[in-house]
């Protein structure tokens, strides 16, 4: 069984949000009350920016939500972080686009 969150960011920024810290207090409880096994966290940017820049950029927001996690309790053990830059799009979108949805890093739990 897994379950996932999604963690957004605003345009070039990897600093978690009000909104985004919601979410991972929320995955981190979740995590804690099901024992979780193992979290994945994998971090996105959208289509906007070089290929090369957007890769570091999904590995900062990838690390902070980690980052978060672990601030939250979370045993750093249990955590997989991974960054995907702009290959993995939620929305499909041309090269170049400022999509909102793109800008994230999700966390999967598994139990």
């Amino acid at each position: 069984m897994a379950k996932e969150f999604i963690v957004y960011f605003p345009f070039d920024q990897y600093i978690l949000t009000p909104e985004a810290q919601t979410v991972v207090t929320e995955a981190a409880t979740y995590a804690k009350a099901g024992h979780a096994t193992r979290l994945i966290v994998v971090g996105h940017t959208d289509s906007s920016g070089s290929t090369t820049y957007n890769v570091r950029l999904s590995e900062r927001r990838a690390k902070a939500v980690a980052d978060a996690l672990v601030a939250q309790e979370v045993a750093q053990a249990l955590l997989q972080v991974d960054w995907k830059g702009e290959s993995q799009l939620a929305v499909a979108t041309g090269d170049g686009v400022k999509e909102p949805l793109n800008r994230r890093s999700t966390i999967d739990i598994n139990f």
